[in-house]
């Protein structure tokens, strides 16, 4: 089979899952799922704030608090599949959707985030469990070991950084919005706009600060710095008036849960 008969069958398969119902049904739940995990995320960060979180506020963390409420697995079972669709809808955007390079890859790359979380959050609904932040640690002690590992560590936090930078900048310019009028299907109303806004811009700093860690990692040779979003948030819990600004990062994450099921609602599917 030649490379452009090889082009012509994925993309015919691409249009067949995209023309499926069922595909953009599960990927909408995908996004409320997200919404759900976010809204757990920023209520363990209140929590650890105000001093009485023993949680990770990071996903493992958020699917753990699911995994042990009643009927909990059932929810998480939904969940994982509903992730993996989502992830499976990004391919099809990359491969169909995406007019520009830069937004194929940036498809692409939600792709592999939402199955992996997809994968994640089956382990818990099979009865399992994984730490992020112990995940992200041990990870980071295995790259530190070589020349390499450090510079595709620092690589990494660079693009942490520049991820959580453009998430600020897409909540600060209310960028977001685009995503939830592509539909036509009603009105965005004025308290979608402001917990986009806040979420993006929350969501945005913890990355960043995420980024600075895993730099900070490598360069004073602690992998226990670069602990995943749980480490981020704590971070900014240990700062001056760091109680207020963990809370406030906390409602901002909780509120992007919100936007989260704006988005399932309105998003251009």
């Amino acid at each position: 089979m030649t490379s452009s008969h090889r082009s012509r069958s994925v993309e015919g398969a691409a249009h067949s899952a995209a023309d499926h119902p069922a595909l953009e049904w599960l990927a909408r739940a995908g996004f409320i799922m997200s919404g759900v995990v976010h809204l757990l995320i920023g209520w363990i960060a209140i929590r650890i704030a105000v001093g009485s979180g023993g949680q990770e506020a990071s996903n493992s963390g958020a699917l753990a608090q699911i995994a042990s409420a009643p009927g909990g697995q059932f929810l998480l079972w939904a969940g994982a599949v509903a992730f993996v669709a989502l992830g499976l809808w990004q391919v099809v955007e990359a491969i169909l959707g995406a007019e520009e390079t830069s937004d194929r890859v940036k498809a692409a790359a939600k792709a592999v985030v939402y199955v992996v979380l997809g994968i994640t959050t089956a382990r818990f609904a099979s009865g399992g469990s994984s730490s992020d932040s112990q995940s992200a640690s041990d990870t980071t002690a295995g790259l530190l070991g070589s020349g390499a590992g450090k510079v595709a560590l620092v690589v990494a936090g660079l693009v942490v950084i520049g991820v959580g930078g453009y998430h600020v900048y897409k909540g600060a310019t209310k960028k977001f919005v685009e995503d939830l009028k592509r539909t036509g299907g009603g009105n965005v109303g004025r308290a979608m706009i402001v917990a986009g806004q806040s979420g993006y811009i929350a969501k945005g700093a913890a990355l960043v600060i995420l980024g600075g860690l895993i730099i900070a990692a490598v360069v004073t040779a602690d992998p226990e710095k670069a602990g995943g979003l749980d480490a981020a948030l704590r971070t900014v819990g240990e700062q001056p008036f760091g109680q207020v600004l963990l809370i406030a990062t906390g409602v901002g994450i909780a509120l992007y849960g919100i936007y989260s099921f704006g988005r399932a609602r309105y998003a251009r599917m």
